[in-house]
């Protein structure tokens, strides 16, 4: 049984490597060719209060190990993978 890009959304991703707390899903990568998601993104860490770094995290699909009823865990280096923020284009 699958599970729709839209429900990721409300699981928050777990770190196993330290045991943080990353945040919420945000967006994913498709590859559209073979019709497949390749990477969850979720924001960088916030600064104060709402306002974030600018930066998200993109965790390979490959790096998610476990997919819970309300979290997700990750096996993710998070040292230098911050990439800037993009201009969302699209629904999610």
């Amino acid at each position: 049984m699958g599970s729709r890009i839209v429900d990721l959304r409300m699981k928050e991703v777990i770190n196993i490597r330290d045991g943080s707390r990353l945040g919420f899903i945000n967006d994913v990568e498709i590859d559209v060719e073979c019709g497949r998601v390749v990477a969850v993104i979720v924001p960088g860490r916030c600064r104060f209060f709402f306002f974030s770094t600018g930066e998200d995290y993109v965790i390979p699909w490959h790096a998610i190990k476990k997919i819970g009823e309300d979290i997700i865990l990750v096996d993710f280096e998070c040292k230098g993978n911050p990439r800037p923020r993009r201009e969302r284009r699209g629904w999610f």
